[in-house]
């Protein structure tokens, strides 16, 4: 954090509850919130307490995406008519189908695996999702407050007592412009972190105060996304298709194709960030998927007309961190809770907040805001559909990224043994420790190998990644401070280079960076260059450096993608 020009002081504001992050867990807690006040006002002493929901991205929504489908069984309870009040965000899948893709061939399963079984489940626009639960949660009148980063944390006596949210109007160099406006300070009784993956507040907070390490430490996968608007009448809606093999051929993952009203295609592709291989680039594979004959015939004669690419925590219950503490819970995704077996999250982040909310609320009623009080909430998680769904699959991401060979004969095991397999806890390591040499998964030279090779931009269906990037609608203000701190660039261009090929300059989904030949030198010199304004904040440079020589940390508020269809 930058300090503030001398004489000028951050405006306090005070909330009895603060939620970060205005995704489905942060929204949901609000909401559950709010009905668990009101049921109690109808007979008990009146609770009036603030609600406060902080959002990084200009609007609700705008940096939400997922592929999605979505089970309801969270929604149920807590919207139990949300069919009826919104139709048109649900479009109920009727059809499943799992296919093996070699290069030319699509080879479909007879019998579709139980986990991509999706009967009674529906595909839905997150980011729109998202933007319905705002609306709701205003009408309840608890405050959203999109646009707004929390920075930092404010910790007295051992508790967290609220937070500090960033400055805006600040130049490149962090100098204060004409428009500069002072970070807020938010006290709060309670905070809840619902940032999504990698957040990057409660990550600092962990470091700062020493909280114990997860069981195992946190792996992720990458995920891109297209919204395609085919030709009239060509798509029937409801259909969910996953398919694994081709494109990927040194990493594990696969994709997926929903079917939407409108003639509209979401296709997407998830890949493990355990991945060995150096020039991992999901874009390129998502692109590289679209010229399968089998895809490709899906979606000829459309045009992309959204994009975009985030991380997921892939794993589970054992790489769960600490998820309460005095005056704070964690939700969502910052918590762990997405079944990576399923590809699904969603229902989960909602689940994790009504029950945080439900915690909230006896912290409300007794005034009590310590670990023991806020400790009801592992007791809730522990016995709720959360544990259920995660436990079983507690090692699933660890036997898989072994390779399909390898990994499925454990899965089998670890279904026949309730989620044990071979060892439990099955260990694994961080994404950023995987990575291999160029030379040992490539080869000497780089140059003719088909796997590496874009397919050639069109601006209708095949994009390179600035195209991409326009399609997600992302802004950042030009004259502001880069939010992505590289702790040293001469390991970029001396150490990175040589071994690595510069991964962050493949994974990154957005080129943001880029390795670019330095004037002024005798001999060749390549230096890392950032172009921070493309970042679509998907944090895959913070989790998959191989050197951990990069840090996201929130741009101003209200910086990055504006997505709408996702």
């Amino acid at each position: 954090m930058f300090k503030l020009p001398e004489g000028v002081t951050r405006e306090v504001m005070e909330a009895d509850v603060l939620i970060v992050g205005g995704g489905s867990a942060g929204l949901s807690c609000a909401l559950e919130l709010s009905k668990l006040i009101k049921a109690h006002n109808k007979t008990g002493s009146p609770l009036e307490p603030t609600i406060m929901v902080l959002e990084k991205g200009a609007d609700i929504g705008a940096h939400s995406l997922s592929g999605a489908v979505l089970d309801p069984s969270a929604l149920k309870d807590l919207i139990p008519d949300f069919f009826d009040q919104k139709p048109d965000l649900f479009e109920k899948v009727t059809h499943d189908a799992v296919y093996y893709l070699t290069n030319t061939q699509a080879l479909g399963l007879p019998i579709v695996p139980e986990p991509f079984q999706n009967e009674n489940n529906y595909i839905i626009s997150v980011s729109s999702f998202n933007r319905w639960l705002g609306e709701l949660c205003e009408q309840e009148g608890i405050m959203v407050f999109p646009g707004f980063a929390a920075v930092d944390t404010i910790i007295e006596n051992n508790a967290i007592c609220g937070v500090i949210t960033g400055d805006k109007g600040r130049d490149k160099n962090g100098n204060p412009k004409a428009n500069f406006e002072p970070g807020l300070e938010i006290r709060a009784k309670v905070t809840l972190f619902a940032e999504g993956p990698r957040g990057s507040l409660f990550k600092s907070f962990a470091q700062k105060t020493n909280l114990p390490p997860s069981v195992n430490p946190q792996v992720f996968e990458e995920g891109v996304k297209e919204v395609i608007q085919c030709p009239k009448g060509s798509v029937t809606p409801g259909q969910v298709i996953h398919t694994m093999g081709y494109p990927l051929s040194k990493s594990i993952g696969g994709s997926f194709i929903y079917t939407l009203k409108n003639d509209q295609i979401a296709i997407g592709l998830v890949t493990y960030l355990d991945s060995p291989d150096p020039l991992l680039d999901p874009h390129r594979e998502l692109q590289k998927l679209k010229t399968h004959p089998f895809i490709f015939d899906l979606i000829k004669g459309g045009q992309v007309i959204a994009y975009g690419g985030k991380t997921l925590p892939a794993g589970g219950w054992y790489s769960r961190p600490q998820i309460y503490g005095n005056g704070w819970l964690v939700a969502g995704d910052s918590a762990s809770f997405v079944d990576v077996q399923k590809l699904k999250g969603i229902h989960l982040a909602m689940r994790s907040g009504m029950l945080a909310a439900e915690t909230i609320f006896k912290a409300l009623v007794s005034n009590n805001y310590s670990s023991e009080v806020l400790s009801h909430y592992q007791t809730l998680i522990e016995s709720s559909q959360i544990k259920a769904e995660l436990y079983p699959i507690r090692n699933f991401h660890q036997a898989l990224s072994q390779g399909f060979a390898l990994g499925l004969p454990q899965i089998a095991l670890q279904k026949l043994t309730g989620g044990r397999g071979l060892k439990d806890p099955q260990p694994c390591h961080t994404d950023s420790s995987h990575t291999d040499s160029t030379l040992n998964t490539w080869g000497p030279s780089l140059l003719d190998i088909e796997a590496l090779t874009l397919p050639k931009p069109d601006g209708k269906l095949f994009f390179d990644k600035l195209g991409s990037v326009y399609l997600t609608g992302t802004q950042h203000d030009e004259d502001s401070p880069n939010h992505l701190l590289v702790a040293n660039k001469n390991i970029c261009s001396d150490e990175c280079a040589p071994k690595f090929n510069s991964p962050c300059t493949h994974f990154c989904p957005a080129q943001v960076y880029e390795m670019r030949e330095a004037a002024g030198t005798d001999l060749p010199h390549f230096e890392l260059e950032i172009n921070y304004t493309n970042c679509i904040h998907c944090k895959t440079c913070d989790i998959k450096c191989p050197f951990d020589n990069i840090l996201w940390t929130p741009p101003q508020g209200g910086g990055g993608p504006k997505y709408q269809l996702t």
